[in-house]
């Protein structure tokens, strides 16, 4: 018995523009603000996949980040509660340095560079 590939029904989805892929790149980047951080990159990433390389590049780029930002805020509650909330603070500076660089990847993404943010570990590349 052989099994062959079922027909496809679902036509290939065209290119964005290069305006909706920079629109779809701010938003994403702008996610945190509204407490959509690590799940709007995902959704965006895969939905749009394929659909645009500079889209796709600012969607991984954001989940990478927000990966990266998540392990540090439970890395910085752990050590809150070792310490007894002496280190509290250090949950602060995970909140602003993800809102700060999220504005700076918005204003680079609208200017139309390829942006990559710093001391991000790569999960997807």
């Amino acid at each position: 018995m052989s099994y062959q590939n079922p027909p496809s029904h679902y036509p290939a989805k065209p290119p964005l523009s290069p305006s909706d892929e920079r629109t779809w790149s701010i938003l994403l980047h702008l996610s945190p603000l509204v407490g959509l951080g690590l799940w709007a990159p995902l959704v965006v990433w895969l939905v749009f996949r394929g659909r645009g390389p500079f889209l796709e590049h600012h969607a991984k780029q954001a989940l990478n980040f927000h990966i990266t930002l998540f392990l540090a805020a439970i890395v910085a509650v752990l050590a809150a509660v070792v310490t007894m909330g002496i280190a509290v603070p250090l949950v602060f500076v995970v909140v602003i340095w993800e809102i700060v660089l999220a504005i700076i990847a918005a204003v680079a993404t609208n200017r139309g560079e390829w942006y990559r943010y710093p001391a991000n570990i790569t999960f997807f590349s």
